[in-house]
């Protein structure tokens, strides 16, 4: 039992890594998720806005 607490300690600071590694990781895939969200948001809005400027266009146009 005397080995015991030497080798806990010894793996303490790979578990803290380890840890820290996973949050590290967690964070990149969170915000990359929340970037692809918000690029597809913003190119259906770019989409919609070109859909009603053509439609505006035409009635426009056929109007004359």
């Amino acid at each position: 039992m005397s080995d015991f607490w030497p080798a806990v300690y010894a793996l303490i600071p790979s578990v803290g890594v380890g840890i820290l590694f996973y949050f590290a990781m967690r964070a990149i895939v969170r915000a990359d998720r929340n970037e692809r969200l918000a690029m597809a948001e913003l190119d259906a809005r770019a989409e919609q806005a070109e859909l009603r400027a053509q439609a505006s266009g035409d009635s426009s146009t056929t109007s004359r």
